[in-house]
Formats: C-alpha cells, sequence, structure tokens
C-alpha cells in the first residue's frame, strides 16, 4: 500500500525529531512530550531500541503520548517512580529569541510543565513555523471547573479576549487529562512574557497557563529545516 508524501512541514517535524532522538544514551529516563514532533522522535526512538538495543524509560505527558509509546513497545514507567529525569523531549506552539515558549495547544501543557521542571534537560522539537520574534498567544490556560467564570473576568480586566476551548466531535469544552477545563487567551500583546506568566498563574482556580519562560537555560531548540536540523541554545 502506497503513502502519501509528506509535506515540507511534516518533514521538518521529522528531521526535528529523528535528531532528537540522537541525544538519547543508554540507560536515560526520558520525559515524552505530546504532539505530533515528538511522536516522529518516538518513531525514531522505537528504531533505536530495536536496532541497537537501547534501553531506556519514558515518562509520558498525556493520555495520548501513554498510548502512542504502548503501541511502538516504549517502556514507560510514572513520574512517581523515578528519581530524576536526564531529558524531556517536547514540542512547541512559538518559541521566542530568548526560547521562551507557549505551548498547550495539545491541552497538555500542565503535565508537560511538571515533567519539564523535573528534567534536567529540556530538547524541544519544532518546524521553522513556531518561531516568532515576539510570543502573541493565544495562550492556553488550564482551570478548574469551579472557577471559570472568575477567571475569565480576572483574564478579561487584563485586556483582549478569552474563549472556552470547544471540543472536537464532542459537545461543550475541552477537557484536558487532568479533569479540567482549558481556556484560550490572547492578550493585546505580551511585551513581558514572564509577567505574564505570573500573572496569570497567580489567579486563582488557574491551574497553569501555557507560556513557559523558567525553563531557557536548560532548554536546547532543534528546528527541522530543510537542509538538516538546526540547533539553538545548549
Amino acid at each position: 500500500m502506497s503513502t502519501s508524501p509528506l509535506s515540507p512541514q511534516d518533514k521538518a517535524k521529522r528531521e526535528a525529531g529523528y535528531k532528537a532522538a540522537e541525544y538519547i544514551i543508554n540507560g536515560m529516563t526520558i520525559g515524552l512530550g505530546t504532539g505530533s514532533t515528538v511522536a516522529y522522535m518516538m518513531t525514531r526512538l522505537k528504531e533505536r531500541i530495536t536496532e541497537e538495543g537501547l534501553s531506556i524509560c519514558g515518562v509520558p505527558t498525556s493520555i495520548q503520548t501513554t498510548m502512542r509509546a504502548m503501541a511502538l513497545g516504549i517502556p514507560l514507567v510514572g513520574l512517581e517512580q523515578v528519581e530524576k529525569i536526564d531529558i524531556a523531549i517536547d514540542g512547541a506552539d512559538q518559541l521566542d529569541p530568548e526560547l521562551r515558549l507557549i505551548k498547550g495547544r495539545g491541552a497538555a501543557h500542565v503535565r508537560e510543565r511538571i515533567i519539564a521542571d523535573a528534567s534536567e534537560r529540556l530538547i524541544i522539537v519544532a518546524d521553522p513555523s513556531k518561531i516568532c520574534q515576539q510570543l502573541t498567544g493565544p495562550v492556553p490556560i488550564e482551570i478548574i471547573p469551579f472557577s471559570m467564570s472568575h477567571v475569565i473576568r480576572r483574564l478579561s480586566d487584563l485586556g483582549g479576549t478569552v474563549i472556552v476551548r470547544e471540543g472536537v466531535k464532542k459537545d461543550g469544552p475541552v477537557i484536558s487529562d487532568n479533569g479540567n477545563i482549558i481556556l484560550d487567551y490572547t492578550p493585546p500583546a505580551i511585551p513581558d512574557p514572564e509577567g505574564l506568566e505570573t500573572t496569570i498563574n497567580m489567579i486563582p482556580g488557574v491551574v497553569s497557563c501555557g507560556i513557559f519562560t523558567e525553563f531557557t537555560k536548560k532548554t536546547t531548540v532543534i528546528i527541522g529545516e530543510k537542509n538538516g536540523p538546526r540547533i539553538i541554545g545548549l
């Protein structure tokens, strides 16, 4: 059976994902992010396990990643079972020149932040469309259901627009793997990502927003490009 050729964007994602898999060495515990670019990394990781006898274990950030890893035969452990995570490999929806990120279009950013914080190194895989000079949003925000009206009012007071993310093939809001609601907040601008991240995360009822500014010093970004992957950072 023939398969459709990859689009230029998917080729870039594959380049980035395959390159990230090269950073993994025997005995590592890997944080497995969520999304299409990480899926390519997992495919290459499975090949290395089969071809090289690579021995690793992964800590997944979502149900989707768990299911994908199980289908590929990648060994998994829970976060509570490990003392440290050597490398987390994840995607991003936007990244700026200082390696600050917006994540969460897949509604997994709360678990992804926990895994990033628990990891000694963070590798972000992306295609060139994710690079921007300034983060713009929308900013995904996970909230507990009880707080929805209050959080929406508080965000509206900051300016910009707030919507409740609606499900696909499901009536009503998107529900995260943690059982919470996802908002998408588009501020007028994000001149100070660190400040906006703190402001949003301090609103009672917010579990976590999708702005990631605290991991830049341990972040490597791999951008898949036509002439091969480009490495930014460590």
